[in-house]
């Protein structure tokens, strides 16, 4: 289970193992705003529900980091578009593609990777986009930010634990896709 981290006026910064939260919470850097209800974690000396959210109780200075690589931030670079055709995808459509295929040798890394349709990403197959007759939108490239006000990736709106909701309501990303589920 994870514990999102807010800052000390409540804007997300965040998620981190919920052993981590605890030991700031011990620590007296953060205290506990939602536990999970139905989770008890439990010592010799004390009993305590796990943690959920948890805020920085006194301001902390964030270093400015590249965005990690991942599925998520690939698919934030990339704006949710097929990369060949230009379709909005969702994120359980989209697929991972290698713009240089791993066979020939391609890396997986930000300059090799774009986000896909699962139609044109089997049209192109095994294949460089020219061998295939493809043409990226964009070429791929190591972000220095994403679009995300975040430092950190979100889950999809429906894997969104119910005590961290309210914490994103103001973010367009949420807006109405949390009062869907």
């Amino acid at each position: 289970m994870e514990t999102l981290v807010l800052s000390h006026t409540y804007q997300p910064l965040d998620r981190i193992g919920w052993q981590r939260a605890i030991t700031l919470w011990v620590l007296d850097k953060v205290e506990i705003l939602e536990s999970y209800d139905d989770r008890t974690i439990r010592s010799v000396s004390f009993a305590i529900e796990m943690p959920a959210v948890v805020r920085f109780v006194h301001a902390v200075r964030m270093r400015m980091t590249h965005p990690r690589f991942s599925r998520e931030n690939v698919f934030a670079r990339d704006k949710g578009r097929c990369q060949y055709c230009g379709k909005k995808l969702s994120r359980s459509e989209s697929t991972y593609d290698h713009v240089v295929p791993r066979r020939l040798g391609g890396p997986t890394r930000w300059d090799n990777i774009v986000i896909a349709c699962l139609t044109c990403n089997q049209r192109k197959g095994g294949r460089t986009p020219e061998q295939a007759g493809m043409k990226l939108a964009t070429h791929p490239v190591r972000p220095k930010s994403l679009p995300s006000t975040l430092r950190f990736t979100l889950p999809a709106p429906e894997m969104v634990p119910v005590p961290w909701r309210q914490y994103f309501y103001d973010l367009t990303y949420w807006h109405g896709a949390l009062d869907e589920t």
